[in-house]
């Protein structure tokens, strides 16, 4: 019992204590891809979890929005305007991501081997924290 106390006290620690923050490129109604180092903001610290982007084709041309949003939000916002990403005049596309700066310039596709195709992206948080746990009832055993 003491074991599963300790494990579950230093997992709770660790999963509450360290604060999640992301950056991301932050614009209003640019003409061009704002995408440079004057635009990058620090998100909303464990509330602002992902990167949004929105991308408007209009009469003078394409118009971007970047901003920081929560996961429910963003996820929302995306899958109502699906509909409307048709890439024509009119058009809204809006897209959600939860990598540091992911809503920035597309980024070259690289190559994938098979095995990376399928391996599952685990956060490295909870590893780390499972990592610790598993070795800290392996010494106390």
């Amino acid at each position: 019992m003491r074991l599963f106390t300790v494990s579950t006290l230093l997992l709770l620690s660790l999963g509450s204590g360290l604060a999640l923050q992301i950056q991301c490129y932050q614009c209003e109604e640019m003409t061009h891809d704002c995408s440079t180092p004057e635009f990058i903001v620090n998100c909303t610290v464990n509330v602002q979890d992902m990167c949004q982007k929105e991308v408007l084709v209009k009469d003078d041309g394409i118009h971007y929005r970047k901003s920081c949003a929560s996961s429910g939000a963003c996820l929302i916002a995306s899958s109502g305007y699906q509909q409307f990403c048709t890439g024509k005049l009119n058009s809204v596309c809006i897209t959600c991501c939860n990598a540091p700066l992911c809503n920035g310039p597309r980024q070259k596709k690289r190559p994938q081997s098979a095995a990376a195709a399928v391996t599952p992206t685990a956060p490295r948080l909870h590893v780390f924290a499972l990592s610790v746990v598993l070795l800290l009832s392996s010494a106390l055993c």
